[in-house]
């Protein structure tokens, strides 16, 4: 990825904040064919610095990417940026529209977890995560027991033990304080967040 010095950002912290908000990665591999991408929720685990998940049996990216480098790119807040944002437009008339973002690439080699109590501890995990805020979250147990070995089986385990993360928040470091403040006040919501903290 092409990374000006301007838009890197080194806050671990940060990294992981936008991995854990912004879980479903899209997991870049090579096969025989080429480059392929899958769209794989992703959970961060900071205790082993790697990257959980699980795909379904079918998909050949566990057995085709074992063992093989690969790429998961999180996406996190983006915003379209108009010139008419840019105070400083008015004056000069030298803007052009451009688009913000801020993502993640995490690099890693992929390992498999075809075991069923792997999977169960980690599926039972990741739906704790994401049914918390609901009045009544469901559970794993709340299926019946035989129904849940199915469904095991018919997913593997992923983990990507993690070499290197490389952030990019593109959020208007290149402008001038009364533009960024225009962009802040013009696009809204965490992407203006974002500019603002910049």
């Amino acid at each position: 990825m092409y990374l000006p010095a301007h838009f890197e950002q080194h806050d671990p912290a940060a990294l992981q904040a936008l991995m854990h908000e912004h879980p479903l990665a899209t997991l870049v591999s090579s096969n025989a064919n080429g480059l392929t991408a899958d769209h794989i929720p992703l959970e961060y685990d900071a205790a082993s610095h790697a990257l959980r998940g699980h795909v379904a049996r079918a998909n050949p990216l566990w057995k085709q990417a074992a063992g093989q480098p690969v790429l998961a790119v999180f996406t996190g807040a983006d915003a379209y940026v108009s010139p008419s944002l840019y105070p400083g437009k008015a004056a000069t008339h030298k803007a052009v529209p451009t688009w913000n973002y801020a993502v993640v690439h995490a690099h890693g080699t992929l390992r498999v977890h075809d075991d069923a109590a792997w999977l169960h501890d980690f599926v039972s995990r990741l739906t704790a995560r994401h049914e918390a805020a609901r009045a009544l979250p469901w559970a794993v147990t709340d299926a019946p027991a035989d129904y849940v070995q199915q469904m095991l089986r018919a997913i593997v385990g992923i983990e990507i033990p993690l070499t290197r993360l490389v952030g990019k928040w593109k959020v208007s470091q290149n402008r001038s304080a009364e533009d960024r403040a225009g962009v802040a006040a013009g696009i809204g919501g965490a992407m203006a967040d974002l500019v603002r903290a910049a």
